[in-house]
């Protein structure tokens, strides 16, 4: 008998299918702690992605691949630039490459799109904001973010989604449990 892993994390809501009914994922969680959690999509694009994303996503090098990029608030305090790259071939025609907000979220979507998002890897790393980073989060010289770095694949493991996630790094509570 083959031995089973499971993972649990903070992430597992972002990742998974949302009913019609059920508020997005972040503005759940932060009303859960008596928040208003939103997000504003700032652009959508087709692009030639980072290095270390077309890599993930397993695309070459001179690929495009589109772009949504949002800023995560919470009460309407900038505290996330969210980036997800998703391979031209799965997201050109559908909502993905729209610039407006996807009912149900991404995951929702590629699940109706035939690719329900079934195996997550992340990385998290801290290093210091750039200007850009500094200003869209209004944080000050010299301060530091939290990176997660989350590649999503399908039941076939075909990457999907690559996420970028880059946070202010207070308030942060990454949790993950393993049962083995």
């Amino acid at each position: 008998m083959a031995d089973q892993e499971s993972w649990s994390s903070v992430s597992m809501p972002y990742v998974l299918p949302r009913r019609a009914d059920q508020p997005d994922a972040w503005a759940e969680e932060a009303a859960e702690h008596g928040h208003t959690g939103s997000n504003v999509l700032r652009e959508v694009t087709v692009l030639r992605p980072p290095a270390n994303v077309g890599a993930a996503l397993g695309i070459r090098e001179d690929e495009p691949v589109i772009v949504r990029r949002r800023t995560v608030l919470l009460d309407e305090q900038p505290i996330e630039l969210a980036d997800s790259y998703y391979p031209v071939s799965i997201a050109q025609g559908t909502r993905l490459a729209d610039k407006r907000k996807i009912p149900g979220g991404a995951p929702t979507l590629l699940a109706e799109l035939g690719h329900q998002l079934v195996h997550v890897e992340e990385d998290v790393s801290t290093r210091p904001a750039t200007d850009e980073e500094r200003k869209l989060l209004r944080l000050q010289e010299h301060e530091w973010v939290l990176v997660l770095f989350r590649l999503s694949r399908s039941r076939d493991n075909t990457p999907v989604e690559v996420s970028v996630m880059t946070m202010v790094p207070y308030g942060r509570h990454l949790r993950y449990k393993l049962s083995h």
